[in-house]
């Protein structure tokens, strides 16, 4: 089933959300609905706090960013990227910080240049509660690091320059209010 998307603004998306345990009710039903989110809205992964649920869970799928590759290694890596992620944790991040202009289904028709580590090492468990320790890099490490930061309470917009987010108040502010042109279904914390 898809599900609305909680726009900026909405407190869920400001809070650090909570660890799950095995016994999570309808974990299944719950992956799969934000499946069909985040396909339904043409991303490449998605927080359960953006779909309204505080917590530390999210999903990748980077096949659309296969076609963009030319080297075919990475083509193939990023087709095939499709994961969960639950209670995860970044055990190290590290390289040469590089700048990736960024968007975020939560806040639509706004992108911007965001400063990330290529390197990453992350702790989590799957659909299946089976632990990993794993290392990405690129732009695989980028969707990562992206997502993970929705479960921290943190988002994109608040990694950019000081002076560019006020330069974008008053976007951020229409967007909470619903004033946005968007394709797919949204929760917006100031509609009236």
């Amino acid at each position: 089933m898809v599900l609305p998307i909680v726009a900026y603004g909405d407190a869920v998306l400001k809070k650090k959300a909570q660890e799950i345990s095995a016994g999570y009710p309808d974990l299944d039903k719950v992956l799969q609905n934000m499946f069909d989110t985040m396909h339904n809205a043409k991303g490449v992964g998605l927080a359960a706090p953006q779909v309204g649920l505080s917590i530390r869970i999210f999903i990748v799928d980077a096949s659309p960013y296969a076609e963009d590759q030319e080297d075919e290694k990475k083509q193939k890596e990023l087709a095939n990227f499709r994961k969960i992620f639950i209670n995860p944790v970044i055990l190290n991040e590290n390289g040469q910080p590089w700048k990736f202009n960024e968007g975020c289904l939560s806040i639509p028709t706004i992108r911007e240049d965001v400063e990330r580590m290529p390197n990453i090492r992350i702790k989590y468990l799957d659909e299946n509660f089976k632990s990993h320790d794993e290392k990405y890099d690129g732009v695989r490490a980028r969707i990562i690091q992206h997502e993970y930061d929705h479960v921290e309470g943190i988002l994109f917009v608040d990694k950019i320059n000081p002076l560019r987010k006020r330069l974008l108040k008053r976007k951020l502010t229409d967007l909470s209010k619903g004033y946005v042109d968007v394709a797919y279904r949204m929760k917006f914390p100031l509609k009236k």
